[in-house]
């Protein structure tokens, strides 16, 4: 009887232990149901950091099988965390990136994933996407990034100062000389500008560049692969030159202040101009109203670039090379580059969508709608300068521009130095 009793202890003892184990594995069983993803992107500032935590809640909703994790850090910091991240073991399953170099260098590093095949098997979601603006992701004929949104750059006006003042709007760079000046003589900050971080100069000089130096040279010098490329042309330095003609027209200490800072001294109208992406007019004319006005870069007299060409470019989403969720990945990408969220996009922050027939009269105002047809009609679209060649060449670029600023070197200075740049970049 003994015996028996103390078998029938260790019975149960054994059958609660395997009901224990039994339990556990099950739990293991339902969380491994469950995808997490790690999105990283570079808006961790309002309005678009509540624009990503309400899409990534509302895929959630409609893929309850997947969890995204966001993390976010503002531009320059970005530019410089993505790169380590990605060289990691761990990288985020889905970033954000620029186009041109500096998404290609992910591909090249092997850190992209090949989306060539999500492209080509779904055309019904790729196919609404802008054609051309897969160009800048793409490499060797295979994609590695799927475009989000498109921008531009242009000059914004305050027109109620400009009538005030009976000023034309400049169509040469020499009239926007002689217009700045009567401003500044007015009492009024002709050019509204901050350079604290240095990409905002970049796109000045991309700008200058395009209008100055011969197509086939830029064409030369920015791809590194051309042992011919090396900037040397004379364009360079008067695209320097003409930037620098500009500061006397700038607000007070540029290189202490950021473009935040000098997007709020045009919207409060205490200066004339302002040299933005025409994605920021959703953020300056609820303020100015029917007193914004935008207008392309002068042409500048005896430049050899095209005189109707952009700085524009779109900016896109890639999925790391080592994710273990290729597929629950890009449906995250498809969901942010559908129709919906794309016309949404607009209306919410400010940002035009790679994806066709999103800015319309019903989600855009007069103004941004002239402003997309800066893009559309020009001739040629360059990339931002400062993704479009290595950054090698950029920092080179920006370091010696703000010295030129500060007054610490010439133009010919900083396109020595961006020479002497290029030149190590190709003995590697």
């Amino acid at each position: 009887m003994k015996k028996l009793f103390i078998l029938s202890i260790v019975s149960i003892l054994f059958l609660s232990i395997m009901a224990g184990c039994t339990s556990t594995d099950t739990s293991s069983d339902s969380n491994s149901d469950t995808v997490e993803l790690r999105f990283f992107h570079r808006w961790p500032t309002e309005p678009k950091k509540q624009y990503f935590e309400n899409a990534v809640k509302e895929f959630e909703e409609l893929h309850p099988n997947i969890k995204i994790k966001t993390e976010a850090v503002l531009n320059d910091s970005y530019k410089e965390k993505i790169r380590i991240v990605l060289g990691s073991n761990n990288p985020p399953d889905i970033y954000f990136s620029w186009s041109g170099e500096f998404a290609l260098n992910f591909a090249r590093a092997g850190q992209a994933l090949d989306l060539t095949e999500y492209v080509n098997e779904d055309k019904e979601w790729s196919s609404q996407i802008i054609e051309s603006q897969y160009k800048p992701f793409t490499l060797d004929g295979k994609i590695y990034g799927i475009p989000w949104s498109t921008d531009g750059k242009a000059f914004f006006y305050n027109k109620q100062i400009f009538n005030d003042l009976n000023l034309e709007v400049p169509t040469t760079w020499s009239e926007l000389i002689a217009v700045s000046e009567k401003i500044k003589e007015a009492g009024i900050i002709p050019i509204s500008f901050g350079s604290k971080a240095p990409w905002t100069i970049s796109h000045y000089i991309g700008s200058l560049n395009e209008l100055i130096v011969p197509e086939e040279v830029i064409a030369k010098d920015y791809n590194l692969n051309n042992p011919d490329g090396e900037f040397s042309h004379p364009g360079y330095v008067t695209a320097l030159e003409k930037f620098i003609e500009l500061q006397p027209y700038f607000n007070k200490g540029v290189n202490s202040v950021d473009h935040q800072f000098a997007r709020e001294l045009f919207n409060g109208g205490k200066a004339a101009i302002g040299y933005f992406q025409l994605a920021e007019i959703g953020l300056i004319e609820p303020s100015l109203k029917e007193n914004l006005g935008v207008f392309n870069t002068p042409s500048i007299e005896g430049g050899e670039g095209n005189p109707n060409s952009i700085t524009a470019a779109p900016e896109g989403i890639m999925i790391s090379s080592k994710t273990k969720h290729p597929k629950e990945a890009m449906a995250f990408i498809k969901f942010l580059t559908s129709k919906e969220k794309g016309t949404e996009q607009l209306t919410e922050v400010s940002e035009y969508s790679a994806v066709k027939g999103t800015t319309t009269s019903e989600n855009a105002s007069a103004l941004q709608q002239e402003a997309i047809d800066l893009i559309i009609n020009a001739d040629k679209t360059y990339l931002w300068f400062d993704t479009a060649v290595d950054i090698t060449i950029v920092d080179a670029y920006l370091t010696g521009t703000q010295l030129m600023l500060d007054g610490k070197k010439t133009a010919e200075e900083v396109m020595a130095d961006v020479q002497e740049a290029a030149k190590k970049l190709k003995e590697k």
